[in-house]
């Protein structure tokens, strides 16, 4: 099982870390007393849903169950089952300074406003962590895209490439856009089967169906251009710090034409090997 646990300086990039790791298909968990990780990862590993790769947010936050964590580290240390690393992530006392103004929330170790000292002073307590640490990360003059850029570098062994998803899903105009798509695709232009007596009562997903949506040289056009068009652009996506594109097709009711052009998008992407989901929202 492969473990990573996230710490250091509260105002650092911590939780942006996490994101990333959790797009990643990591398991993700924030602020986990450090004594109850072993209890987890055998958890995990003994249960009927096998967690592969788990991230742990770890911080001064933790209060008193923080001193627990040298003997946490340890024990994974030993545990032959458990491919165990520690992130670091840090920045200047300027930078965590002007980010704690900037969003006026409370440090964990004040009540009051931040100070260089309430920062020293966490800086003290982690010391010892810091040189457990196996990668450290200044985000003082990183932007988010540029933290996961290094995100990458350290942990995606496949490549970025390997790691974007794409999220393909059909839905009818009557029932509304989804509010989670970022490509709307409107197919309304696409003959519909619905009047057709034999394919009315069928769905995108009848063989039948799927050949008469797709047998227009109309349909051939809009499909092989609109994918031609999403392989160039993942990349840009993918430097932008972005790691899906969630696209939705839509016709009129949701049952017949989006659901076919949805499913030909499917299997276009499947077979070029990337990683693809598929929901069909209103059938």
């Amino acid at each position: 099982m492969e473990v990573v646990i996230i710490t250091g300086l509260s105002g650092a990039g911590k939780t942006k870390a996490a994101d990333w790791f959790e797009d990643k298909g990591y398991y993700c968990i924030d602020n986990m007393p450090p004594a109850l990780i072993k209890n987890f990862i055998d958890l995990s590993l003994a249960g009927s849903k096998n967690v592969k790769k788990a991230a742990f947010v770890i911080d001064v936050r933790g209060g008193r169950f923080f001193g627990d964590l040298k003997s946490s580290i340890a024990a994974l240390e030993a545990d032959q089952n458990v491919d165990f690393k520690i992130l670091f992530i840090e920045a200047s006392d300027e930078t965590l300074i002007r980010r704690y103004n900037e969003t006026r929330r409370t440090h964990p170790l004040s009540t009051a406003a931040i100070t260089k000292e309430v920062i020293e002073e966490e800086r003290r307590q982690l010391s010892e962590l810091r040189a457990y640490a196996n990668y450290i990360i200044d985000t003082s003059t990183l932007k988010v895209a540029e933290m996961n850029s290094e995100l990458d570098r350290l942990f995606t062994k496949g490549g970025k490439d390997s790691t974007f998803v794409l999220n393909i899903m059909s839905f009818g105009y009557k029932h509304g856009i989804p509010l989670e798509t970022d490509w709307t695709l409107d197919v309304r232009f696409i003959p519909n089967p619905y009047y057709v007596p034999s394919l009315k009562k069928l769905t995108g997903n009848n063989k039948k169906v799927s050949q008469y949506v797709l047998k227009h040289d109309i349909t051939k056009e809009f499909i092989n251009r609109t994918a031609e068009l999403i392989e160039k652009l993942i990349p840009c996506y993918i430097k932008e710090g972005k790691y899906s594109l969630t696209i939705a097709v839509g016709c009129t009711g949701g049952h017949h034409r989006s659901v076919a052009v949805a499913n030909e998008l499917h299997r276009i992407f499947t077979e070029q090997g990337r990683r693809v989901t598929l929901e069909h929202r209103d059938l």
